[in-house]
């Protein structure tokens, strides 16, 4: 059985950039950064557990991070593993705890 503690681990960060805003809003596809070891059963498993939706699929990608320069010293950006969850219709993810205060704001 998976832990209760592993699943705050899986899920990192949503990210948030123009073409992700368009997949949530046309094609019910949010955006998250996840841990490098987690598999795709873990990601559903998780989101369904911590946002309580259902998840018809997962599209993961390993990125490799970037070399770049500052003045004469080399560095590299970390490695990141990114999640695109497909949700059932009806169903979306709370990422910031805003869907409360949007419809607060729109009954006034």
């Amino acid at each position: 059985m998976f832990e209760q503690a592993k699943l705050y681990e899986v899920l990192r960060r949503p990210i948030l950039t123009e073409k992700s805003a368009a997949m949530r809003e046309t094609q019910k596809k949010v955006l998250v950064e996840v841990a490098a070891w987690a598999s795709k059963d873990q990601i559903v498993r998780a989101v369904k557990a911590l946002f309580n939706v259902d998840v018809l699929g997962v599209n993961t990608m390993n990125y490799r991070g970037k070399v770049k320069r500052v003045r004469q010293h080399m560095g590299k950006q970390r490695n990141t593993k990114r999640a695109f969850l497909t949700l059932k219709n009806g169903s979306d993810v709370d990422l910031f705890g805003m869907l409360g205060q949007e419809v607060a704001q729109e009954a006034k």
